[in-house]
């Protein structure tokens, strides 16, 4: 997966349409979530589309990994930016981290419709509920 850093760079250069692209290309570009992991108790609440993620740790090195998908294109992109700036970084890291802070040069309230954008936050609480109960630990 692509850092979200390398994302925005690429973002920044486009346009309209294009913006839409690579949102869709970075949702096909998410790591598969199996089906059996698409429950209701990893449903994302509150979005206009189904959201699922599914936290895990990584073995070597003890950091968060997320699976996530959505079963629309341009809402699973939207997962993918959000997966990006917490992806593989300590629970401690993601539970403090200001991810909301690190989406706004994506502007995806004024890009997006208020029906897409709706869940992220969410979906932001939920990674970092889970990021907080881990740093407690």
């Amino acid at each position: 997966m692509r850092t979200l850093e390398d994302i925005l760079e690429e973002y920044e250069f486009l346009e309209g349409d294009e913006r839409y692209r690579l949102l869709i290309e970075l949702g096909r570009d998410l790591e598969v979530m199996p089906d059996a992991l698409k429950t209701d108790a990893t449903l994302v609440r509150g979005c206009s589309a189904s959201v699922w993620v599914y936290p895990t740790e990584t073995k070597n090195n003890g950091n968060l990994h997320f699976l996530a998908d959505s079963n629309a294109a341009i809402t699973k992109g939207i997962v993918a930016l959000v997966i990006a700036a917490v992806q593989d970084k300590s629970a401690e890291q993601v539970a403090n981290m200001d991810v909301i802070g690190a989406l706004a040069p994506f502007d995806l309230k004024n890009q997006l419709s208020s029906n897409r954008t709706q869940g992220v936050p969410n979906m932001i609480a939920l990674v970092q509920e889970h990021a907080a109960r881990l740093a407690a630990v």
